[in-house]
């Protein structure tokens, strides 16, 4: 069982460059492609330092340098000989719709095509696509390294081995992969979802502080990390946008709280602005 031989990862943010990070530990030759040279950059600078992570942890050997065998560029045409391509863009389907269609314009007939969404239809994403049977959801979970979980994502088209290939590629991560039909939220973003909603509710009610909240769920239901912490991780951006979905999709039960959009205005987007549920300024400084 091993990785695929060629990655590309289109989008070079927190959860692309984490994909790619993930990749290269497994051997994979790894080319992320961003929007400008200033992204690029960037992307560089988030690989780097995920990857020194690694090495200080033990996860990777301070001899090795995957690196060598990263490409960085603005040019998607690199994924010409990609035998996997995953899209990394923000959650948004207009976007991750145009960001799939110039994948596909670059990619070889029989690469497979992924979308790293957390919550938006594989099936409408892969309607406007020539190849659908190649496509399929692989939903990554922040922090990338060092989670365990990923979720595929299998359309109505999604070919079977296009699926089972995914999945040999998922535990060459040393990550557990787990199937789920198309369907809103699939089953990790509605699960999370609900209860990180229902956490924000409280607070807002003031049933209790943030702290309180959190440890109910990891003192007493052994949750790694309680549903507020989770959510300034995720980032309150991300989730809105998720509960946004899901309350189109779903309905009213996953309609966010007035102070989840409060805090999104406010610019309180959790560990990335420096501020949400909690204080992460001492570790954005």
């Amino acid at each position: 069982m091993s990785a695929p031989s060629r990655v590309g990862v289109l989008g070079g943010g927190r959860m692309g460059a984490g994909i790619a990070h993930a990749f290269l530990l497994a051997g994979s030759r790894v080319t992320v492609v961003e929007r400008d040279a200033r992204s690029a950059d960037a992307a560089g600078r988030r690989i780097d330092e995920s990857i020194r992570r690694s090495i200080e942890r033990g996860a990777l050997a301070a001899d090795t340098d995957p690196a060598a065998r990263l490409t960085i560029t603005t040019d998607a045409a690199l994924f010409a000989d990609a035998d996997l391509v995953v899209e990394a863009v923000p959650e948004d389907r207009a976007l991750k719709e145009e960001a799939l269609a110039r994948v596909e314009a670059e990619i070889a007939t029989d690469a497979v095509l992924a979308t790293n969404t957390s919550s938006i239809s594989v099936d409408q994403l892969a309607a406007a696509l020539e190849h659908p049977a190649r496509v399929l959801g692989l939903h990554f979970f922040n922090p990338v390294p060092a989670s365990s979980l990923v979720e595929i994502v299998r359309g109505t088209l999604t070919a079977d081995a296009v699926v089972d290939c995914a999945a040999e590629w998922v535990a060459a991560l040393d990550k557990t992969p787990i199937v789920v039909a198309d369907s809103p939220g699939f089953a990790s973003s509605r699960l999370g979802v609900a209860l990180g909603l229902e956490a924000i509710r409280m607070l807002e009610e003031g049933v209790a502080s943030a702290d309180a909240i959190d440890a109910a769920m990891t003192l007493g239901y052994r949750h790694p990390v309680g549903p507020l912490r989770t959510t300034d991780l995720v980032g309150l951006d991300v989730r809105l946008g998720i509960a946004e979905e899901l309350e189109r999709e779903l309905g009213d039960r996953f309609t966010p709280p007035d102070l989840l959009r409060r805090l999104v205005a406010e610019g309180r987007l959790g560990r990335k602005s420096g501020r949400g549920f909690y204080d992460w300024t001492e570790e954005t400084t």
